[in-house]
């Protein structure tokens, strides 16, 4: 009987961990949202390797700079518009609001 409830219980755990580990939920929302306020900054500096890589120097100090000013307001922006409205699943199921979701995603 013991090894009984003990089987049903670790099965229990395996399976809610499971169908949560990959789910959008308020505490992810919450992290996604302290991140990208963290670390909005780093657009700038990403978006002007990237421009300067993909054209030239030139375009990345000039469209990259541009780019990664936009970019910094809008990543920043994200991150407090998610950790103001985190205990609520808007968007829809928690989904981000910028993809990808963090300054190093891809």
């Amino acid at each position: 009987m013991k090894k009984g409830i003990i089987f049903v219980l670790v099965i229990g755990i395996a399976l809610f961990a499971a169908s949560s580990s990959f789910a959008q939920d308020p505490g992810k929302k919450i992290v996604r949202g302290v991140a990208n306020i963290l670390t909005g900054w780093v657009e700038l500096p990403k978006n002007i390797y990237e421009t300067s890589v993909e054209d030239n120097i030139f375009s990345g100090i000039t469209i990259g700079l541009a780019k990664g000013l936009g970019m910094t307001i809008v990543r920043t922006g994200a991150g407090i518009y998610e950790l103001i409205t985190f205990p609520f699943p808007i968007p829809e199921d928690y989904a981000p609001v910028l993809e990808p979701e963090f300054v190093f995603g891809e």
